[in-house]
């Protein structure tokens, strides 16, 4: 069973000088909305609409003109059809004026990750100073497909010039035609190895033994600290939005505490019926929100006099078989760890994205298994299970659910806060990405 546990400060552990390549840059600042939960149809925001939300009270408090940012970068998987390019649309409404250059980027579940390591790399090459990078998704206002053979008929109809081929075509007309699917559902299966997210989960987590128990306990775990954390204040980087109703949104509507494996028990297998052990209740949820970051050089933090909350250390992106895409965590973090000499215990606080339980618990079995570190990972010896003490302190995608293009930024911005409540001097974000994929960021907290 997941090991129930609740945050406090590790000793102190002797720390090391990390070096960056180039320039150093720093985070000095960000925010996020609440996450909202997708229901029966599209959420109140569209993904722009969270990006202004974010970024309107992220701006007005920093001593510096919008405008004077070299770049915005805003990552987004499921780009709304009357917001192209919403990293430049965003960045209009925001007042960053129009000679400020803003542009989108997509590399699925770590969209938001991107962003901020666009940003990093940009101002460590020398080419920026002050860089806007940020997440955004709305989940609820994924679009409704027609199949090929419907698409073809409304092709058919519509090209149709003369009476007698209109009802030509209506006489081909099929009720199945008016039966589209959930575009997100259609992305979340992987093209390649035809296997959903879910059962990629199920994989790995087969791998390493991980119980149907194991993973609803780690679920009522991410409830209970996100409750935890929003009734105690320690998601200090949210802020309230107001609909266009007037509605204000204060917190992450997906949460669920006091539940119990008894109740979760009772959910049915999502993706592998019917003895698989991935459900809704121990997989991250669909849904909306938005999340920026302020990347600054050092002439910007002395220049404007911004106090910066983290220094970017490295990053990282690694690639596996899609089949078992829930590594990424892994195999992009231990790269990092090996390049500066770290040990576990030299990192006093992860993030890391809980896209299913399973998923998050068979990363950590394998960090500790002695074959797959010295076969897969290279190392002389197993790194060792990471202390769930110290990993997502406030909760998870499972609780607060997992807007695509945007959990890499909230993640990365949220492990600065979890650091300082730790005292952890150096610290991990990492999450998998759909296709085959890992990212990882190390910060330092300034």
């Amino acid at each position: 069973m997941a090991r129930q546990a609740t945050a406090k400060p590790r000793r102190a552990v002797r720390s090391k000088k990390l070096e960056s390549k180039g320039r150093p840059v720093y985070i000095v600042d960000g925010a996020r909305t609440p996450f909202l939960k997708a229901q029966t149809g599209p959420g109140p925001f569209t993904p722009v609409d969270l990006a202004v939300q974010a970024g309107r009270s992220l701006l007005l408090r920093q001593p510096f003109d919008p405008r004077e940012f070299d770049d915005v970068i805003l990552g987004c998987v499921n780009v709304h059809p009357d917001e192209v390019n919403p990293g430049r649309v965003a960045a209009l409404r925001l007042g960053c004026g129009s000679e400020v250059p803003g542009w989108t980027v997509q590399r699925n579940c770590a969209s938001g990750m991107q962003s901020i390591d666009t940003g990093y790399r940009y101002i460590a090459d020398g080419g920026a100073d002050l860089i806007l990078a940020g997440g955004t998704e709305a989940l609820s206002h994924a679009p409704l497909l027609f199949k090929e053979d419907a698409v073809s008929w409304f092709g058919e109809f519509f090209s149709a010039k003369s009476t007698g081929q209109k009802l030509q075509a209506l006489s081909n007309l099929k009720p199945g035609f008016f039966s589209p699917s959930i575009g997100i559902l259609r992305g979340l299966k992987d093209p390649v190895v035809k296997l959903s997210m879910g059962a990629t989960a199920e994989k790995i987590g087969h791998l390493f033994g991980v119980t149907r128990t194991d993973s609803d306990s780690f679920a009522i775990q991410s409830h209970d600290r996100l409750d935890k954390a929003t009734k105690e204040g320690h998601l200090e980087e949210m802020q309230p939005i107001i609909g266009g109703n007037g509605k204000v949104y204060d917190h992450d509507d997906g949460v669920r505490p006091g539940n119990t494996v008894e109740k979760l028990a009772k959910l049915k297998p999502a993706f592998e019926k019917p003895f698989g052990k991935v459900t809704p209740g121990n997989s991250s949820q669909i849904t909306d929100g938005g999340c920026w970051t302020i990347l600054a050089s050092e002439a910007a933090v002395k220049k404007y006099g911004l106090k910066p909350m983290a220094r970017i250390i490295d990053s990282e992106w690694a690639s596996c078989d899609p089949s078992v895409m829930g590594f990424g965590p892994v195999i992009a973090s231990t790269p990092i760890l090996k390049r500066h000499g770290l040990n576990k215990k030299q990192i006093g606080a992860w993030e890391i994205n809980e896209a299913f339980a399973a998923q998050v618990l068979a990363c950590l079995r394998a960090w500790a298994d002695p074959w797959f570190c010295e076969n897969v990972l290279g190392l002389d010896k197993p790194l060792g299970e990471i202390d769930q003490a110290h990993l997502n302190i406030d909760g998870g995608a499972i609780s607060l659910g997992h807007p695509v293009g945007t959990s890499g930024n909230r993640i990365t911005l949220h492990l600065i806060h979890s650091m300082r409540r730790l005292g952890a001097k150096h610290g991990i974000a990492t999450e998998c990405i759909g296709g085959g994929m890992g990212g990882s960021m190390l910060l330092e907290i300034v």
